[in-house]
């Protein structure tokens, strides 16, 4: 893939890899995003392309987002754009809008606090109070190598100071630092580096392995949002099945939802039904994409708690288990009622539908009830007639109301 990567870095210096030497192109790069970085540049301010629309772009993938590291202050930022907003407290970010699109601009940084006071603090906000630093220091201060990278406008070089070009090629996801301090500093990075494993195909180094092994119940001090947020985003890009395998391999899943992890245990480990239904969405979720739709929290929860589900045939008992990950996440009420409803609209899609219960096609939630039954029925290896004829009825009323 790369050549090139025979070159050494520099002491005290990063390896820059020269436009010949890697494959980003300008074409590739969303056009508001090089507005902000000739702009930036213009004014005489060091402005970088960063993280991972770099990772993505070298890897011939394209990015869903593209953020920019600069050396100009928030400020400064601010009066370079009309359409520039200061966002965040403890650390300004600016976001340069274009329409619905944000182009995420921030200042290059460094860790200011120690380890400890990292930890102390960690369930009161953000994970580090930090501040204006370097490029090589901003580096540094980012989770993986793979995501440590910088795309240079001026020459269109690519800046690595961490091995993160390396690691794109051996397909390893590697903490920058000591893991076990960084898992310290920041629990959810062991999330992230899961995401990360499962979303590129990518192997966790073995340092870093050995320390999420070690550090799995550190991310019960993280801020439940971030890891609720977090546990969400391990459904995109349909590779949730690999993803929840390794959160359950390395005890977060235990940590997490302890009640699922005992189900999946029960239920076969290596070989639970669950595995089924994860990889039955992740189909899903990739035809959905393809066609440029988002598919509901709702439903990737109902489908992640089905397995427990699965276990009581007793009335009420999607309430009862999706309580449980309300409990430990506290997922927003819209998802915990859509769940709830999808678990329990499994009796009603038995059977075809009858006079009495056709009213159902007309409720706001019914097509997500609908695919969540096709989902569970494909990973049972059940036949799909009494939902064919669901559907056939949607055509003929649902969607004429």
């Amino acid at each position: 893939m790369f050549d090139f990567l025979k070159k050494k870095k520099k002491k005290g210096g990063p390896v820059v890899y020269q436009r010949p030497e890697h494959c980003i192109s300008r074409k590739d790069i969303d056009p508001d995003a090089l507005k902000v970085l000739y702009r930036l540049s213009s004014l005489g301010y060091t402005a970088y392309l960063v993280g991972g629309g770099v990772r993505d772009l070298l890897m011939g993938r394209k990015p869903k987002d593209f953020d920019v590291g600069t050396s100009a202050k928030p400020n400064e930022v601010k009066r370079a754009f009309r359409n520039c907003f200061l966002v965040g407290r403890r650390f300004r970010l600016a976001h340069v809008r274009f329409g619905d699109k944000v182009i995420e601009t921030a200042t290059f940084r460094r860790n200011s606090q120690t380890v400890g006071e990292i930890i102390e603090h960690a369930a009161e906000g953000p994970f580090e109070d930090n501040t204006f630093g370097t490029p090589e220091t901003d580096a540094y201060r980012r989770d993986f190598t793979v995501n440590g990278l910088f795309y240079n406008i001026k020459d269109f070089s690519v800046i690595d100071w961490v091995g993160g070009m390396k690691d794109i090629e051996s397909g390893v996801i590697r903490a920058i630092g000591d893991p076990d301090i960084r898992f310290q500093e920041d629990p959810v990075r062991m999330m992230r580096a899961i995401k990360f494993s499962a979303r590129l195909g990518f192997t966790i180094e073995r340092k870093t392995a050995a320390a999420m092994k070690r550090r799995h119940a550190c991310i019960l001090a993280a801020s439940i949002p971030r890891v609720c947020e977090e546990v969400f985003r391990l459904f995109t890009y349909g590779h949730s099945e690999e993803a929840f395998r390794q959160m359950w391999s390395y005890g977060m899943l235990a940590d997490l939802l302890p009640e699922l992890s005992a189900a999946i245990d029960r239920s076969g480990g290596r070989k639970s039904p669950e595995w089924k239904y994860l990889s039955v969405l992740d189909a899903y979720e990739r035809m959905m994409s393809e066609k440029g739709l988002e598919v509901a929290n709702g439903l990737r929860a109902a489908v992640l708690m089905t397995v427990m589900f699965r276990e009581s045939a007793r009335d009420g008992a999607g309430r009862r288990v999706m309580q449980t990950m309300s409990n430990s996440l506290k997922i927003p009420k819209a998802t915990y009622f859509t769940a709830v409803l999808l678990m329990e609209s499994m009796k009603r899609f038995e059977k075809p539908p009858t006079k009495g219960k056709a009213r159902f096609v007309y409720n706001r939630d019914f097509l997500d009830a609908l695919d969540y039954n096709r989902i569970i029925c494909r990973a049972e290896g059940r036949d799909e007639g009494a939902l064919d004829a669901w559907a056939t009825l949607y055509e003929e009323k649902g969607n004429n109301k």
